[in-house]
């Protein structure tokens, strides 16, 4: 059901040393939902998202995905499950071609040993193929089967990112965290970013959280925006109500008021 709450945080926290990043996080995402999670450098949203897919374990509070309690589960077997991310610094191998990058999502898929792989033997061989074609599949719906043998690092910034997006497609996920994709981006890139990840979520049917600073592609990409600052929320609600809303607006200038004091 589009309703029900595909992950859910409960009273999460995590400290590093004796530094908070995170307080008393509650959250519940519904499935199909894009939802924006905004707040000042250093608010703990990049923290939640290394949380929720199992890159730091919690100092205490639960994350449960589809129900089912994932708290400090290791991150491959968070992927397995269904949950995908991109980084703020784009994670791709940029010696290798776009379809090597994307082959990489499959490794869930492999079954062919150490052995195998090294004399290539049959079993090797029809699963390469299989995992090759199912890639070049993927990149043909995204428009990009046209520069699958292409070394990543000489593609524009903006067809990066689209690149690190259709790895992560590649997982077969049901939620997609997406950290800072904009960053660095032009405006016109900006617009294309935000027809992709719309469609993203229409064609694959997901679930999509974005921590951004770029707050014209928030406000016109999420129904429904999170604000942290301090590791705490600081409201939830429409881009109209955030925006309306004083504390919001403490959390972006008071900060910087303050630094310049």
């Amino acid at each position: 059901m589009a309703d029900e709450v595909l992950l859910e945080t409960r009273s999460l926290t995590k400290y590093f040393g004796g530094v908070r990043a995170v307080h008393d996080f509650n959250l519940g995402v519904r499935q199909n939902e894009i939802m924006g999670l905004i707040g000042p450098n250093g608010a703990g949203k990049t923290t939640v998202f290394n949380v929720v897919t199992g890159v730091y374990g919690p100092t205490s509070g639960s994350v449960f995905f589809g129900g089912e309690d994932i708290t400090g589960l290791e991150p491959h077997v968070i992927v397995s499950k269904g949950i995908t991310r991109t980084f703020q610094n784009i994670r791709l191998f940029p010696n290798l071609t776009v379809l090597e990058n994307v082959k990489v999502a499959y490794s869930y898929v492999r079954k062919s040993t150490i052995v195998q792989s090294l004399l290539r033997n049959r079993a090797f061989l029809r699963e390469e193929s299989s995992i090759t074609e199912r890639s070049m599949a993927l990149l043909d719906r995204f428009r990009l089967a046209g520069r699958h043998s292409e070394i990543v690092r000489n593609l524009p910034y903006g067809e990066q990112r689209r690149v690190e997006v259709v790895r992560a497609i590649g997982t077969n996920p049901s939620l997609l965290l997406l950290d800072e994709p904009a960053a660095g981006m032009n405006p016109s890139e900006l617009d294309s970013l935000i027809e992709l990840i719309l469609w993203v979520k229409q064609e694959f049917r997901l679930t999509v959280i974005v921590i951004e600073h770029q707050m014209r592609m928030i406000m016109n990409l999420c129904p429904r925006i999170r604000v942290m600052d301090f590791g705490e929320t600081v409201t939830d609600g429409t881009p109209d109500q955030v925006r309306a809303n004083p504390d919001v607006i403490t959390a972006y200038l008071g900060r910087r008021a303050t630094s310049a004091s």
